[in-house]
């Protein structure tokens, strides 16, 4: 299936076009759904004990290159502020691309001894990084993110929060977003910059592509070392903190939509949908009008008490058939059709945007608890649709040529093994502009030969063109 994100993002009214190139300005309903990502995931991260803070957007340019990884990763993405107040600044601040450098410098001034870690922040913030291709909601120049960063006294330590935040994530996303990643560790020339390791969620979407939903990082001891992050051991000794960072943003929202949309537009799943339930009256006189929109008000302020997210759609300049098409498009899991004959019969009838599937002569009594399981339902089908869709959309390959056939025919994942080294992944890079995507935790031992070299290898990595 061959979409077009932008064109159904700004169809939906998700997102539209700003003017400053490559920003997006996140409409009501697009917002809304992250707004409902950002409250699932900040109760989890809260759950493991981090607090939420917030450093500045500006940067001091020096803080940036006193990790050199760091800078040279992130140099060609930063946007420079030379200039404010009608003078010239006496150092560039650079707007964040990321924010480790500000938050460990803060580290560095409140973390003094063996009793003040583990220490943790999280903050909710914008970034900017100046792309050059950029398509709504999965690559902006500027976009909204969640980035936790925590301080350990012990490597162990700081590589066990890295992998308990993938957990973290892998849990979110499955469970609220309905999607079915790929989680491992990435390879050297993939991993964030200035990390010692990173770990990844892929995720297929119904394209073809790949997209990177979220990334944690071990950090080890580089930063720490930069910023002259160190405390004081029980013994009086001082030693270096390990530092780790881990993040999602609201590319979240591209996944979601190229995760599980169909011909008609958006399937969204229950749990992040602004709106779980869409009430359409339908009549013709006006005498059918005032008992139709009667019995939609008690139908509305029974799902008010059920919790369930709901909308009337009183429009009179709409017929009801392009309302159907407006909120398929927009994704609403739930479509509740009434009109006179319906309140005559004390019924109504539902319609499942998952399935497209019409429920007709549903009783009124009990229809909130109902909608509730049509919702529960759906939230499991959709998860196993995009875990459906991912098995048979993976392949294996055994050389490169069946790499590029496969990736041109089919796309999705390929697995196949690889020596480990980085010139023959930038062959395969060079040769199929497709990457490595992970190292997958969960992928057995097998023997065999790396599809470029020919050496021996141990483990299939997952390879796949990604956005």
């Amino acid at each position: 299936m061959v979409v077009d994100l932008s064109e159904l993002a700004l169809k939906a009214g998700l997102a539209d076009y700003s003017p400053v190139r490559g920003c997006m300005v996140i409409k009501p309903y697009g917002y809304a759904i992250w707004e409902l990502i950002q409250k699932e995931l900040d109760a989890r991260i809260k759950e493991c004990g981090h607090e939420n803070a917030y450093f500045p957007l500006f940067i001091p340019e020096s803080f940036l290159k006193k990790e050199a990884d760091h800078i040279e990763g992130f140099a060609p993405e930063c946007a420079v502020v030379t200039h404010a107040g009608g003078q010239k600044l006496e150092e560039p601040l650079v707007i964040r691309p990321t924010s480790e450098t500000i938050i460990y410098h803060m580290f560095s001034k409140w973390i003094h001894s063996w009793r003040d870690l583990p220490f943790s922040v999280n903050q909710w913030a914008n970034v900017v990084r100046w792309e050059m291709r950029t398509r709504l909601f999965l690559r902006t120049t500027e976009f909204l993110w969640q980035e936790g960063h925590t301080a350990h006294a012990t490597h162990e330590e700081a590589d066990g929060e890295a992998l308990r935040m993938q957990k973290v994530y892998y849990d979110f996303m499955t469970k609220i977003l309905a999607l079915a990643p790929i989680v491992g560790q990435k390879s050297d020339s993939e991993r964030f910059a200035g990390a010692e390791k990173t770990y990844s969620l892929e995720v297929l979407l119904r394209d073809g592509k790949i997209l990177q939903a979220g990334t944690s990082h071990c950090l080890g001891q580089g930063f720490a070392k930069a910023f002259e992050i160190q405390f004081q051991t029980p013994n009086n000794e001082l030693e270096f903190v390990h530092l780790t960072s881990w993040g999602v943003s609201t590319r979240l929202i591209g996944a979601i939509v190229l995760g599980h949309l169909d011909e008609k537009g958006l399937i969204l799943p229950p749990a992040v949908a602004p709106i779980q339930a869409i009430i359409i009256p339908i009549y013709k006189t006006e005498e059918e009008k005032n008992k139709v929109l009667e019995e939609c008000q008690k139908i509305a302020s029974e799902l008010k008490l059920a919790g369930i997210r709901h909308k009337i759609d009183s429009n009179d300049q709409t017929s009801p058939g392009a309302k159907f098409n407006e909120w398929e498009l927009k994704g609403v899991p739930i479509r509740v059709q009434i009109g006179p004959r319906d309140v005559q019969n004390n019924q109504v009838e539902l319609v499942r945007r998952d399935k497209c599937e019409k429920l007709k002569n549903i009783p009124r009594l009990g229809l909130p608890e109902k909608i509730q399981s049509l919702l529960t339902e759906m939230q499991d089908y959709l998860y196993e649709r995009q875990l459906a869709w991912r098995e048979e959309n993976t392949y294996s390959a055994d050389s490169i040529d069946e790499l590029e056939q496969i990736l041109e025919t089919k796309g999705g994942f390929i697995k196949a093994h690889w020596n480990g080294k980085a010139d023959t992944e930038n062959k395969i890079k060079e040769l199929t502009k497709a990457t490595i995507r992970v190292k997958a935790f969960d992928e057995p031992e097998e023997k065999g030969k790396c599809l470029i070299s020919g050496e021996e290898s141990l483990q299939r990595v997952y390879i796949g063109r990604a956005y």
